[in-house]
């Protein structure tokens, strides 16, 4: 029993971090249509801010986690800008958008590379490697900051959506954006937000994931499959269902890397990804698209 609940703690804490991993991909696709290939590459950039922000001057990963909010959410002001703005009538747009995310991740990667080398890299402050034990059990203290931190975001993030002017906006456009607009919506406005959100997302599980996790430029082809798996299996669009599926995946590849080897870890995210495109496409909280009469 003992080592089944520190599994169950294990899979838990870094649910909490691959959850706000994916919202802000979820919240991108879900508002503006846009698969972002290049989530997990601006996540990495998150990573590099907290990093250097440690290193350099030794600020707390937590404290420099605004600092890359801030940071990649302008970044997210001017790609919407410049890349997907012009764009976003097109009828082809969701597909176009993969390309286009796909050579931005190509440019960050490239840019990260070139920038700090591809040297694996990881943020070490004093409770990265510390633990509580509670009798036989023990709770990474990083990992579980990495997790209460994530649920207070995400639960702001979500508070924010369902209380806030601005958040009946999001809302209204991702249900439907033309009725949105017809209502006086400024759906630009708020693609162009929405956009800036969901990159700071990725600026904070950035600043998280860089003490919870080593990094350098191309780990994010090692986490763009996982990343799709959670907003697939919760439903592309569904903040709720991303978090979910992020707790149910991280705690179930936890059991699998313990019990039948860690190599089978990051294979359950393949698999359910697998599984859950042919079982159910539109995932558990995504709605089921209406047959064309």
């Amino acid at each position: 029993m003992g080592e089944v609940i520190q599994i169950l703690i294990l899979g838990l804490a870094l649910g909490g971090v691959f959850a706000l991993m994916g919202s802000g991909l979820s919240l991108v696709f879900g508002v503006m249509r846009i698969v972002n290939l290049a989530h997990p590459a601006l996540i990495i950039g998150g990573a590099y801010v907290a990093y250097w922000g440690f290193r350099l001057y030794g600020i707390d990963p937590l404290v420099m986690l605004p600092v890359s909010v801030v940071i990649l959410a302008a970044t997210g002001i001017i790609l919407y800008k410049l890349v997907f703005e012009r764009e976003a009538q097109a009828a082809t747009y969701s597909e176009m958008t993969v390309l286009l995310t796909f050579a931005i991740a190509m440019i960050v990667e490239g840019g990260l590379g070139t920038a700090f080398s591809n040297t694996q890299r990881v943020t070490s402050p004093d409770y990265a490697t510390d633990a509580i034990f509670i009798g036989d059990v023990f709770i990474p203290t990083g990992q579980l900051y990495a997790g209460i931190v994530s649920l207070v975001i995400i639960v702001g993030l979500a508070l924010f959506l369902k209380y806030s002017h601005f958040g009946y906006a999001i809302r209204a456009t991702t249900q439907n954006r033309e009725a949105a607009a017809l209502l006086g919506v400024n759906v630009n406005r708020v693609s162009m937000v929405s956009f800036a959100i969901g990159l700071g997302l990725a600026g904070a599980a950035g600043a998280l994931v860089s003490f919870v996790f080593s990094f350098f430029p191309a780990k994010h082809w090692e986490w763009i499959a996982i990343l799709m798996s959670l907003v697939v299996l919760g439903g592309m669009g569904s903040i709720l269902g991303t978090v979910v599926a992020a707790f149910l995946l991280s705690v179930i590849a936890a059991f699998v890397g313990a019990w039948v080897g860690a190599t089978w870890s990051t294979l359950t995210f393949f698999l359910a990804l697998f599984v859950i495109l042919i079982v159910r496409p539109e995932g558990l909280f995504g709605e089921k698209p209406e047959l064309a009469s």
